[in-house]
């Protein structure tokens, strides 16, 4: 199963072909299972250009499967992020600590496009693609 990140959809909305869009399309054609983090649920309506776009996104993302952070999540989160730093790699954003920390917790495969995660992957078990 698979956690898709913020960076994807909205390439994929967006309509713009990239390596990970692809395997978005691969996931909806053979209904593989795919969720989304509350997070990312979050970034993309946060990231509407208008009311209507708005109300369009709330109404599909509502339709999909979405993980919650709990505490416990939180905790994965500030322990990977620090035992990142302590490898020598900085993180850009909690928001991808927290996605990372909530895709190892779900075992989930995160499909992303943002770097940081392929760097974090290097440090703890996070399955990226």
């Amino acid at each position: 199963m698979y956690l898709i990140d913020t960076s994807v959809l909205i390439d994929f909305f967006k309509g713009k072909e990239t390596k990970q869009t692809k395997k978005l399309e691969n996931i909806l054609l053979h209904k593989i299972p795919f969720g989304i983090s509350a997070l990312t649920y979050q970034e993309l309506l946060q990231g509407a250009k208008d009311r209507r776009e708005y109300e369009i996104l709330r109404k599909y993302l509502t339709t999909q499967k979405i993980y919650y952070p709990g505490f416990e999540t939180y905790d994965a989160a500030a322990d990977l992020f620090f035992s990142c730093r302590k490898k020598g790699i900085t993180i850009r954003s909690s928001i991808d600590a927290l996605i990372a920390a909530t895709a190892i917790e779900n075992d989930l495969i995160l499909l992303c496009s943002d770097r940081d995660f392929a760097y974090i992957a290097k440090v703890v078990a996070l399955k990226v693609e």
